[in-house]
């Protein structure tokens, strides 16, 4: 763009151009003053600034009232058009077509969201949008962090205790805890304390910590309980629980849905453990992309069963 554009259009605004749409309207200046709560100086003021950008007299005084010029008809459709545009975009943008949407979506998760509910969720949005693709890659909450900031991740799902500064959290539902092992173990037919403490624990830590929020807990109480392996995914822990020895303390909508598959046994905890919560993550500059917050909804909609 020119210098010589560029000192017009600052010249400019929504203001006169709505003047000017007013006076091609009703052709009188006192009437669009009164529509648009100005007084008439103000409207003389703006004739005068439209006059030397467009270098059109664009209205002619006569006994009726204002008359456009030719010129000023000329390029009414132009200015309506613009100030339309502006108008809609003010009010956001326009609704999903899902029907027509191409898009790609890129999901970090866990592998708990793999092994739970994403499945529901990926059918839910393909089968409105046929025309979405989706890729889902498996994160740590320090990972999908970053890959927000990168552009590189569209949306996180699973549990967000450390948000980034320049992310959105949305907590969806509260997951809890129940203790599983293979069929017939002989600690979960009746699972105490002392049974709790005395078994080899299986801990899921994608770092390789043999400390989680069990140990937390039981340390507050001054107990602990012995770790004997750590795994960095959960579908890995239900492997393992099917062939060994070993007991898990693991979330309970993990358990509903794989628990039967692995052959598991499972019982409710001999300690308070505080739930964790499931939720979306998205970086704050995509708080208003429409695509998301469908997507935010229908994840939504899986895991409270609504539609």
């Amino acid at each position: 763009m020119s210098d010589f554009d560029e000192n017009k259009l600052r010249r400019l605004d929504i203001g006169v151009l709505l003047i000017f749409l007013g006076l091609m309207r009703s052709g009188k200046a006192s009437d669009v003053a009164q529509d648009l709560g100005l007084t008439a100086s103000a409207i003389s003021h703006a004739i005068t600034r439209l006059r030397t950008v467009f270098e059109d007299d664009l209205f002619l005084r006569r006994p009726h009232g204002m008359e456009p010029t030719a010129f000023a008809r000329a390029i009414e459709p132009d200015i309506r058009d613009v100030v339309e545009r502006l108008n809609a975009t003010l009010s956001g943008p326009q609704a999903l077509n899902l029907a027509t949407l191409t898009a790609h979506l890129r999901i970090a998760c866990r592998d708990l969201e793999l092994a739970t509910f994403l499945p529901d969720v990926l059918t839910r949005l393909t089968a409105q949008a046929p025309g979405l693709t989706l890729s889902v890659t498996t994160a740590t909450g320090e990972e999908t962090n970053q890959g927000l900031k990168d552009g590189k991740i569209d949306i996180g799902l699973g549990f967000f205790p450390d948000a980034a500064p320049n992310t959105v959290a949305e907590h969806l539902t509260e997951e809890t805890y129940l203790v599983a092992a293979r069929q017939n173990h002989p600690a979960l037919h009746t699972l105490t304390l002392d049974t709790y403490l005395r078994a080899n624990h299986l801990l899921v830590s994608s770092d390789g910590s043999r400390s989680g929020i069990v140990d937390t807990t039981l340390a507050a109480q001054g107990l602990s309980r012995r770790v004997t392996a750590t795994v960095p995914y959960f579908l890995h822990a239900l492997t393992l629980l099917e062939r060994s020895e070993l007991i898990a303390t693991l979330p309970a909508r993990l358990l509903a849905a794989q628990a039967d598959r692995f052959d598991l046994s499972v019982a409710e905890p001999p300690i308070d453990i505080r739930n964790f919560r499931i939720g979306t993550l998205i970086h704050k500059r995509d708080e208003r992309n429409p695509l998301l917050s469908w997507v935010k909804r229908e994840i939504a909609g899986v895991l409270t069963g609504s539609d």
